[in-house]
């Protein structure tokens, strides 16, 4: 288990458009600096016809959110997509070159790299021949007879990372963090998420008619008579209905005690008996399986309750669609098409296709994603990255000390287990140490969906064969071309991949202050904090979920933090979608603690002290502006209703405007007044570390 932010930003390797406006300096006593920073976003993506009072998100970001609609081809724009081209072009780059050597040693990563982009991109083989590859798959599906032989089905669903009804995977144990555990979870939608299937707003019923429609198309363009089609279409929109209605909510998935239930493999072979655990388990190359994390036990009394009644056309329906859903964007251009007319235009909307080439580039470093990254680092990242994030990591660590002795509302005895979890964390920096083995994936450049296939088990069978053996905890789960970070609570660590460290929009590292608000800030503080958050906070310096709290001060951080849910949930989208303040409260602490922490550790730099003029800018105005360049993000309005349902995270605004109204430093900074329509009065601001 980890917790991702929403910052899933791949770097940037060259500036973008920059519209730069040059701003009167008012002569004081300040020390202007020599500017080498030319090149920089910051003044040119104002729009001073809004206040900062009005709202701070717009007036730092929206020139170039006029400047830079979102494109037909994309659900949102801004520095997320920005960097992502970015890092695509550089992957492009990688691929082209190594599918153009049509000599590269057998299993080598130029040769898995270039077959598997080669495979993706000759689409004269895939429409002649991309169903060949499926049909023993389909047919199995179709030759289901009894309820055993559906269940061996499902092992092989699963083992093709379909993951059909439930899912199940290899992760550390939460409370004995030096094992490995199974996990066993609700899963099995179609759609999104629960609440597709059980809100009756306008948009909802509209959505599970398009669903319907589309299912039908599906398996029309599989063989299937249109009448059928729209029948067992029909029944499978009733069956996942029937799973949604016991599924637990997003806010209830993050009760990590109420979602830990381990049992025994009698308990559970007790719990759904109609499903033959030892057998199931091996199939899918769990051997020995003596235990599973159940989360929610209720869900599973269903699933042996459908098993037991359902008809097993309806399960052929059922599994048909999950196979060919998730298998869709790697077929012939009719499949490829109607997955995106659903999936992309109708929930998303998206307007049109990405381009081949960046589909199958971003498939590509999905399926090989540490041979690509191998040569990333090598021939793309700036030499002293480590050094650089060890710097900020430690500046980061060092204020979060310091803010945790300081703490009014805890106590001294639990003060000192926070900050020996602290002292514990261990910052995973740049890139592994030890890479990935990728010696047992085949590619070939025959198909592009066995290439995909081949991909999915090996990274099913990698993930259960970890069963058994030693936690490795040197592993990564994700690449370094990855402008994302997490922080895992079972380790006790962060992972920032090295493509973090540079800031889109200038030629080099920028300044300090921009420095520690997206480096420092939204990256370090947002996921140290997490291991201090609602669900991080649960557990040890060792990764144990293990109280190690007072009764009063776990009172307290519970009040403080019910405080930030309700100042969320007053935040809307659409004009009348609320952000659900108990389901992204986490998120919401990491944003909160993160720029706080980015703030105090950028004041304690050469540039704060000085406090040099950088454009115009002073170094405060510079980090709160900084801090709103790490989420400059505009989304489509369907994209935004989807997050509010699926997301853990704020919207991108609120992810600025919530924070820094909580910031004393940042009222004196713009002289936000009580005229502000997210002003927060002096008492009600919130401070939790």
């Amino acid at each position: 288990m980890y917790i991702l932010p929403a910052k899933s930003l791949p770097l940037m390797k060259t500036p973008y458009y920059l519209l730069i406006i040059v701003l009167f300096l008012n002569a004081c006593t300040s020390k202007e600096s020599s500017n080498p920073y030319t090149l920089d976003p910051l003044p040119g993506n104002m729009d001073t016809t809004i206040t900062p009072s009005e709202n701070f998100f717009l007036y730092a970001n929206n020139t170039w959110f006029k400047n830079n609609p979102i494109p037909s081809s994309k659900s949102s724009n801004g520095i997320f997509q920005m960097v992502n081209d970015s890092v695509n072009k550089a992957v492009r780059a990688i691929c082209e070159q190594s599918a153009a050597n049509k000599t590269a040693t057998k299993g080598s990563a130029e040769q898995k790299i270039g077959d598997f982009y080669a495979s993706g991109m000759d689409t004269l083989a895939i429409e002649k021949n991309s169903l060949a590859d499926i049909i023993p798959v389909l047919d199995r599906i179709n030759a289901i007879t009894d309820n055993k032989v559906l269940m061996d089905v499902m092992a092989k669903l699963t083992l093709l990372d379909v993951a059909p009804l439930f899912s199940i995977y290899v992760s550390m144990d939460d409370k004995i963090s030096s094992k490995y555990a199974v996990f066993l979870n609700q899963g099995g939608l179609g759609l999104p998420e629960r609440d597709y299937y059980l809100l009756n707003d306008a948009d909802n019923q509209s959505i599970r008619k398009a669903y319907i429609e589309h299912n039908k198309k599906m398996l029309v363009l599989l063989g299937v008579e249109e009448k059928l089609a729209e029948k067992q279409s029909n029944a499978v929109l009733e069956f996942e209905t029937s799973l949604a209605k016991s599924s637990r909510t997003l806010e209830q998935l993050r009760d990590v005690y109420a979602n830990y239930n381990k049992k025994s493999l009698s308990e559970l072979q007790k719990l759904t008996p109609s499903i033959d655990w030892s057998i199931y388990s091996k199939a899918i190359g769990l051997n020995n399986m003596d235990s599973a994390i159940v989360g929610q036990p209720e869900f599973f009394k269903h699933i042996n309750t459908l098993i037991g009644k359902t008809s097993l056309d309806i399960w052929k329906s059922y599994l048909t669609l999950q196979f060919i859903n998730s298998y869709a964007p790697y077929l012939s251009h009719s499949f490829e098409q109607q997955h995106f007319s659903f999936y992309e235009q109708n929930l998303s909307g998206v307007q049109e296709q990405k381009p081949r080439w960046e589909r199958v580039v971003e498939q590509t470093n999905v399926s090989l994603g540490e041979q690509i990254g191998q040569i990333y680092v090598r021939d793309y990242l700036p030499a002293g990255t480590k050094d650089k994030m060890i710097e900020i990591g430690k500046n980061i660590s060092a204020v979060y000390r310091e803010h945790i002795t300081k703490l009014d509302w805890m106590s001294d005895s639990t003060k000192q287990k926070a900050l020996a979890k602290l002292d514990k964390v261990n910052m995973k920096l740049g890139w592994p140490d030890k890479w990935r083995d990728y010696s047992a994936l085949q590619v070939e450049r025959t198909s592009y969906v066995k290439n995909v296939i081949n991909a999915n088990v090996f990274e099913v069978n990698y993930m259960m064969s970890k069963y058994g053996k030693p936690v490795d905890r040197t592993e990564w789960h994700m690449t370094p071309q990855t402008y994302n970070a997490y922080y895992n609570p079972t380790s006790n660590e962060i992972v920032i991949p090295g493509c973090n460290i540079i800031v889109p929009g200038f030629k080099g590292l920028p300044d300090d202050a921009v420095l520690y608000a997206i480096v420092g800030g939204s990256t370090f503080g947002h996921e140290i904090t997490h291991g201090f958050d609602d669900q991080g906070r649960l557990y040890d310096g060792n990764g144990n979920l293990k109280n190690w709290w007072s009764i009063e001060d776990s009172m307290q951080f519970t009040n403080k933090a019910q405080m930030l849910a309700q100042q969320f949930s007053q935040y809307t989208v659409n004009d009348s979608l609320h952000v659900r303040g108990e389901a992204t409260l986490g998120e919401n602490i990491a944003d909160l603690g993160g720029v706080i922490m980015g703030y105090e550790a950028f004041k304690k730099t050469k540039q704060y002290t000085e406090n040099q003029i950088i454009n115009g800018l002073s170094p405060d105005q510079r980090f709160f502006q900084g801090y709103a360049l790490a989420w400059m993000v505009q989304m489509t309005p369907k994209k935004s209703a989807m997050r509010i349902m699926t997301d853990v995270h704020a919207p991108p605004m609120y992810r600025v405007i919530g924070p820094l109204y909580n910031m004393d430093a940042f009222y004196k900074t713009y002289s936000i007044t009580e005229t502000s329509p997210f002003f927060r009065k002096p008492d009600s601001r919130i401070s939790i570390w």
